[in-house]
């Protein structure tokens, strides 16, 4: 039996393949069910996220080829269709891109945690359809340890790669607790979205959405729990924001300096983060003049967003080295399972021919035959027994093979190498 992984992934398969080829979540129990029923199919497991689709299962390296059909009639796609994008790993090499993936090495933006509760909720699954066993079930209990220590030992979750959270850390800089802030965002498109929802998620006191459309700021004021206006009632709202952030895509500045001005004299000193998202820009570049008031740009935050990616490449160079002693780690614990497994079947042979010959023994002592003659029966024909198969193995070996065999005789027998 081998550990395999059967994926495709942003790295090749367009987002049409991906779309095409990925498991609802609400069929994803059902799929799996019929996956795990598959002859030969030991452990069974699906991650599908919008990068990734994957099946990992503990099978016979040539049942592949009928979990790959399996996927191609699950999903009613052509033959070939998923060749196209396919990557397939085996054993350390299935093990290795499990804690890759899971430490978030394999992600489109490399380090992002998210990918880590979606492993969480596969596990959840498989396990509910019981489709785990011992070693998929060890496998991602030592994948989430190993994304856990990865996060630990390395700063590769530590600086923020995206816009939108580039601009929350710029804020924090500003403002330790978020808690008391009133964040006022100006646009409702997706950067907007991306940045309300890190705020929220931080905890920030209030949040007040200003739009050119009315409706479309209520929308989006509904989904962070915050407060929509026009933004002809901008004005009114500026000197109440701790931090403004703005993306539209205006002609000419939605802020000019003298409206902060005002804005800085009603709050007293209080100071105003300000970042600018928008090209062209919304806010007059002027205001950073301002005292009090700390303006960001996109360029800004880019070089951040730059000197953060540097960082993280750095971090990952060290992840890739704790994964790999990890990976090596867990194959070790898988081959000593199959050790066990053959020790456990040698023991059992070798007390089936002791139970035997034993049983020949006995009835030769009870027709009276000297206790002598059966002790080298007994000796005899059971080191004849125990002996007969490995002989045979060695005299029918072809001759690379015969030096492979006897090479390993020698060590398990302990013989002198002379």
């Amino acid at each position: 039996m081998a550990l395999v992984t059967l994926g495709l992934s942003h790295h090749r398969a367009p987002v049409e393949a991906r779309e095409r080829l990925a498991f609802t979540e609400a069929d994803l129990p059902s799929a799996l069910q019929r996956l795990h029923a598959l002859p030969g199919i030991s452990e069974a497991a699906i991650l599908s996220t919008c990068n990734r689709t994957e099946i990992m299962a503990v099978t016979a390296i040539e049942e592949e080829t009928r979990v790959l059909e399996w996927w191609r009639r699950e999903r009613q796609v052509p033959e070939g269709y998923i060749e196209k994008y396919l990557y397939t790993h085996r054993d350390i090499g299935s093990i290795r891109h499990s804690l890759r993936v899971a430490a978030g090495l394999d992600s489109l933006v490399v380090g992002e945690p998210q990918i880590l509760g979606q492993m969480k909720q596969t596990f959840s699954v498989a396990s509910e359809v019981r489709a785990l066993g011992p070693v998929l079930g060890r496998l991602f209990q030592h994948a989430f340890a190993v994304a856990k220590l990865v996060r630990s030992q390395t700063e590769i979750g530590a600086h923020p790669v995206s816009v939108a959270y580039a601009a929350l850390q710029m804020a924090r800089r500003i403002f330790a607790d978020l808690h008391s802030q009133t964040a006022l965002l100006i646009g409702a498109g997706e950067m907007m979205q991306l940045v309300g929802r890190h705020l929220q998620q931080h905890g920030v006191g209030r949040i007040v959405i200003a739009n050119r459309s009315l409706e479309r700021a209520e929308k989006l004021a509904r989904e962070l729990h915050g407060y929509a206006i026009s933004l002809n009632d901008l004005p009114s709202y500026l000197g109440d924001a701790d931090l403004v952030v703005s993306s539209t895509a205006a002609r000419g500045y939605i802020i000019d300096r003298e409206a902060m001005q005002r804005a800085v004299q009603a709050r007293r000193r209080k100071p105003v983060f300000m970042i600018d998202l928008a090209v062209p820009r919304d806010i007059d570049p002027r205001i950073a003049d301002v005292e009090d008031i700390y303006l960001y740009s996109i360029d800004d935050l880019r070089d951040v967003i730059a000197q953060n990616l540097k960082r993280r490449e750095d971090a990952a160079r060290q992840a890739e080295v704790l994964v790999q002693a990890q990976a090596e780690e867990f194959a070790r614990w898988l081959e000593s399972r199959d050790a066990s497994s053959t020790i456990q079947a040698i023991r059992a042979h070798a007390r089936a021919s002791r139970d035997e010959v034993l049983g020949k023994a006995r009835r030769r002592l009870a027709s009276g035959e000297p206790v002598e003659d059966v002790l080298a029966f007994v000796a005899d024909t059971l080191s004849n027994k125990i002996l007969h198969a490995p002989s045979q193995a060695l005299r029918r070996a072809d001759a690379v093979e015969q030096a492979l065999l006897l090479n390993a005789a020698r060590r398990l027998f302990d013989l002198p190498e002379d």
